[in-house]
């Protein structure tokens, strides 16, 4: 019995004066030690409840640190949107960089940087044309031509919707070109020539002529689900066209860029004729074609068109090659990218 209130007393709690239990077990009188532990058992379950409660209010202290944390860095967030500073990702933990334009004022576009911007040729060509000479040739033409008679129908001279909806489409063949040679030359390990960037640039070119045109038209709900279709079905046929015969799928854009400079010199046309007003030039386009703070919708469309017939050439150009057969690193380089 001694030695079982020994280990009692060496797992009660600190604090309590234990020189009575000592002696009491020492003599043998079994009474006042067992009231001892039972009044030490009440302390030890005072003090378990008051650590309990201690514990409770910490953490509920911490939670309420961490609200007040959280709604700080918002509001930090905030107050930095709405004072034009630094907002730093809550992702990454960095700062956006602070980019500019030549007058020092911010850059307003996250889809475009200053050095993506330039300024057309406006010089080029328009009036170019590849006559067919082959068979495929001859496909390609007839196909593009066969491809018009519906989009004369639905848009009619509504040029904008049209440019608008034919965008979608012209950035498509870009990043299909530009993925399959991308594939490939990972296959054969070998240089792309810089067809690669030429057909990535051209299908980002070709989506800010989209970017800018939706900021001109606003597109109805029957026009966004026609661009979803059109672009699903053309996406796959492009793809699988390009994978036949490169040469086919290079000279249909070709034909479709033909087919753009008509529609775009047709635009420019309603504009001078005063059939579509000719309002400021959106801000984006602004920017990234380099125009003046005065630009109009004719300056605008006169560019786009001007960038339209240089990817009728270098996709003309590439069909001439045919990278079909030939190795990538022999392959001439596109025009513009040596």
């Amino acid at each position: 019995m001694n030695r079982m209130l020994l280990f009692r007393v060496v797992l009660s709690p600190k604090g309590g004066d234990y020189s009575r239990l000592f002696a009491t077990a020492a003599t043998g009188d079994m009474t006042e030690p067992f009231d001892r532990m039972t009044e030490l058992k009440n302390h030890q379950s005072i003090m378990l409840t008051s650590v309990s409660q201690w514990r409770r209010a910490m953490s509920s202290k911490a939670a309420a640190a961490a609200v007040a944390e959280t709604e700080t860095k918002e509001n930090s967030v905030e107050s930095a949107k709405k004072e034009g500073g630094e907002v730093v990702s809550s992702y990454w933990g960095i700062s956006r960089p602070k980019i500019t334009r030549e007058d020092g004022s911010p850059w307003p576009w996250n889809c475009f940087m200053p050095w993506d911007t330039y300024r057309a040729d406006l010089s080029i060509d328009l009036t170019k044309h590849h006559v067919p000479k082959t068979f495929v040739d001859e496909v390609a033409y007839r196909t593009v031509k066969l491809l018009r008679i519906p989009t004369d129908i639905f848009f009619l001279r509504r040029y904008g919707c049209r440019a608008m909806m034919l965008e979608t489409v012209a950035a498509v063949p870009g990043m299909v070109g530009g993925m399959l040679l991308h594939l490939r030359s990972l296959r054969k390990f070998e240089h792309s020539g810089g067809w690669i960037k030429a057909l990535l640039e051209e299908a980002e070119n070709e989506r800010m002529h989209l970017m800018t045109m939706v900021e001109l038209v606003k597109p109805k709900w029957y026009e966004r689900l026609l661009v979803l279709t059109v672009q699903g079905i053309f996406f796959n046929c492009y793809f699988v066209f390009y994978m036949l015969s490169p040469k086919l799928a290079h000279r249909v854009v070709g034909y479709l860029e033909e087919e753009a400079i008509h529609s775009y010199t047709e635009y420019l046309k309603d504009i001078d004729g005063g059939a579509i007003e000719n309002v400021p030039a959106p801000a984006i386009a602004i920017d990234y074609w380099r125009l003046p703070k005065d630009a109009t919708l004719k300056d605008v469309i006169a560019v786009i068109r001007a960038d339209e017939a240089h990817h009728r050439d270098v996709n003309h150009f590439a069909s001439d090659i045919n990278f079909q057969g030939k190795h990538l690193k022999d392959a001439p380089a596109p025009l513009g990218y040596h």
